[in-house]
């Protein structure tokens, strides 16, 4: 019942699409059609300087699983138009990539199969096997490669024999430096020959940037070869010698063996598709985009991750800049809460990385005349430091990256019910950005309002009392109330002031995006006040919203195709208690984004924005997706009370849905269920009460009486 629907098929080649995109959190790469052809690595935290920007940026890695194959003295890297794709599958139930393809040498064949993942239990490991079948007896050479050709950066070292021992304890390492020595990388691999009798691999040294093993032998007709390789890649913000430390997790994983890692890899995917969302009712093509989306989320985070992930995980190309691995804050609004329901460990990660980061989100407040935090609006994937590109106009006023920073850490003491994470985490920024907000604010006859600041929508001006920054003020003042209280502090008594009398802008009973707000601007129909209704949780009157939503939702056109808040158009009809024009938009506002190899949803809408670069899996829009399926829909907000209080409001889904089901949830330490069922007067959230804990959590709660915190193990 958990075993998600594969993608199509890829059959043949020769198509403009996005290469295949294979992660664990830690590693993420694209892997050609033609896959023993290098193609682009990422690595959590590794970094280099931008040769166009000059910015800190997520850097190229060496390619870990190049290969080559000779029949008869013909290499296929030197005659590639000889390669015929067969086809290309992708296994979601297990991140396995699988493709074939045949080589024709004269009168040889030589059928190909070359199978790749990264591992979820060792998040630095990359397998890959290439099996071969030869249709008549040849000469084979067969070579597996780690491949830095063509990549900025330089070798720095590499190692064929092992220090201090005799023999080589791997096939060979790779100390890898990023332009701009911003960062190195170590790359080790072992490999080993299947079917072709006792022979040893040649592993000459370093040559044109690329390390190899080459087996030679005479293959027979129709016999089945397999070479084998695994390769661990460490960044050294894991690690100062990160290729010894890579070289000695590739040993370690040579012992285990090749089946044994792939058979664990494939127990860590079975139980993470405990979480697979089921849509019942809804056509086939959903689920299919549902089990897409949750398997991108959960395949470019892992708690092992030296940074947060960006707008793209671990993703990249080189037709377009990927936002240069920046981290965001779509992370926070939109990617973390899902993870916190589905992988919270991964979740928690990526807080501590804003956590780390926290001086320079102090050093960003002061630089502005300003207390408190203020998180930057792009933040290097090493330091958090601001690293929007010059001029990094946008980072002038979008000032509410760090209401959303503020606002995840609270959702996760919340969802986690880790009141230590509320402490020692939670408490320190939150109260932080409290004080930003003391700062900021501009007290008026109005009441409290923000000044030049910027919404959701990137436009030349900025404006006064931009409504999703001024909602989002007002919700992390409430929050860091609560946070206070519940840790037996007194909170400033500004704090519910100023969230009380923020100043919002409005014409007549709708919320609008700023003070003087005109539908005909520059993004005019961008529907940042929904924002504040949902995720957010705003709390409004009923005529006010219901105003709000009509007034946006008829903007709908002029936005949809847009990135990051289409998504989220199902979820408001749904709210104003339209089904017809929610099964619609969910149609325009994400199944068209959904297009090509894989089901990787794009950035922009390729119908509306053809002049934009496919660029996908963009997360703002798929975890938008999965946001409205998990709380949207099923009117769920987390929050400080008990579960059943968090269905907040009655279950309407698109017309034709009839439920929304998940097997597994992670809410407080506990599996919970949860059935959204349309017409129910609230969803259910039921913890089945195991104990069985998250993997890396455990569950920590708040003695009253001695106002001291109280570890409890779950079992």
């Amino acid at each position: 019942m958990n075993a998600p629907a594969n993608p199509a098929v890829a059959v043949g080649s020769g198509r403009q699409e996005l290469p295949g995109y294979l992660s664990n959190g830690v590693l993420g790469l694209r892997v050609r059609e033609a896959p023993l052809t290098a193609g682009m690595t990422l690595i959590s935290g590794y970094t280099g300087e931008h040769p166009d920007r000059g910015i800190e940026a997520a850097a190229i890695a060496p390619y870990p699983c190049a290969g080559d194959l000779k029949v008869n003295g013909v290499s296929l890297s030197d005659v590639p138009h000889l390669l015929e794709v067969m086809d290309q599958a992708y296994d979601f139930s297990c991140a396995e990539l699988t493709t074939r393809f045949r080589f024709q040498v004269g009168d040889i064949c030589a059928s190909v199969e070359v199978l790749t993942f990264c591992d979820r239990v060792e998040p630095a490991l990359v397998c890959q096997e290439i099996g071969i079948v030869l249709d008549a007896s040849c000469a084979v050479e067969l070579s597996a490669i780690v491949d830095a050709n063509k990549i900025d950066g330089r070798a720095l070292r590499h190692m064929r024999a092992t220090p201090g021992e005799s023999k080589p304890a791997c096939d060979g390492a790779l100390l890898w430096e990023s332009a701009g020595g911003l960062s190195t990388c170590g790359v080790a691999y072992v490999t080993e020959m299947l079917g072709a009798g006792d022979v040893e691999p040649a592993r000459p040294p370093l040559g044109g940037f690329r390390l190899n093993s080459t087996y030679s032998f005479r293959a027979r007709k129709n016999r089945r070869y397999r070479l084998r390789q695994m390769v661990c890649m460490v960044p050294n913000q894991m690690h100062s010698q990160p290729d010894f430390q890579a070289s000695r997790l590739v040993c370690l994983n040579r012992k285990r063996g090749f089946e044994a890692v792939r058979a664990g890899n494939r127990e860590a995917w079975d139980e993470l598709w405990k979480g697979r969302i089921h849509l019942i009712g809804a056509a086939p093509r959903w689920q299919a985009m549902a089990d897409a989306a949750v398997f991108y989320l959960l395949t470019s985070t892992h708690t092992a991750a030296a940074a947060s992930t960006s707008i793209f995980g671990l993703a990249t190309w080189h037709d377009y800049h990927y936002y240069y691995g920046h981290v965001m804050w779509d992370i926070d609004t939109f990617i973390i809460p899902i993870l916190n329901l589905l992988q919270p460990g991964a979740a928690e990660s990526m807080l501590e990385f804003r956590w780390r980061s926290i001086e320079g989100a102090a050093s960003n407040a002061r630089l502005r005349g300003r207390r408190g935090l203020q998180f930057p609006w792009e933040s290097s994937p090493s330091r958090g430091e601001e690293c929007a590109p010059l001029p990094g106009s946008a980072s002038w006023h979008e000032d509410h990256v760090s209401l959303d920073v503020a606002h995840a850490f609270a959702l996760h003491a919340h969802m986690s019910g880790d009141a230590e994470f509320l402490r020692s985490r939670a408490w320190p920024v939150l109260a932080g950005v409290a004080k930003w907000i003391e700062s900021r604010v501009t007290a008026t006859e109005r009441g409290y309002e923000i000044k030049a600041a910027m919404g959701i929508a990137e436009r030349e001006q900025a404006s006064d009392n931009s409504a999703f920054t001024n909602m989002s003020a007002a919700v992390v003042l409430r929050d860091t109330v609560w946070a206070a209280e519940r840790l037996g502090h007194t909170p400033n008594p500004m704090w519910s002031e100023m969230a009380d009398k923020i100043a919002l802008p409005c014409k007549g009973p709708v919320v609008v995006s700023h003070d003087g707000f005109k539908p005909s601007e520059e993004k005019g129909h961008t529907p940042d006040p929904l924002l504040g209704i949902f995720p957010l949780g705003y709390p409004m009157a009923g005529e006010v919203q219901q105003a709000t939503l009509k007034f946006y939702l008829d903007l709908a056109d002029g936005y949809i195709g847009s990135p990051m808040l289409s998504a989220l158009y199902g979820v408001w009809a749904a709210y104003a208690g339209d089904r017809e024009l929610s099964a619609k938009l969910m149609e325009d506002g994400y199944g068209k984004f959904c297009v090509g190899r894989f089901l990787q949803t794009l950035e922009y809408r390729k119908d509306v924005f053809p002049e934009q670069p496919s660029a996908g899996p963009f997360f703002a829009n798929l975890s938008g997706f999965l946001y409205g399926l998990l709380m949207g829909f099923p009117g769920v907000r987390p929050g400080p009370e008990s579960l059943p209080e968090w269905s907040r409001r009655s279950v309407v889904l698109p017309a034709g849905w009839k439920a929304i089901e998940v097997e597994r949830l992670w809410i407080r330490g506990q599996p919970t269920r949860l059935e959204a069922r349309h017409g129910a007067e609230r969803a259910i959230l039921q913890s089945e009460g195991s104990g069985r804990k998250p993997p890396s959590a455990c569950l920590v709660e708040l003695n009253p009486r001695r106002s001291r915190l109280r570890r409890r193990a779950v079992r």
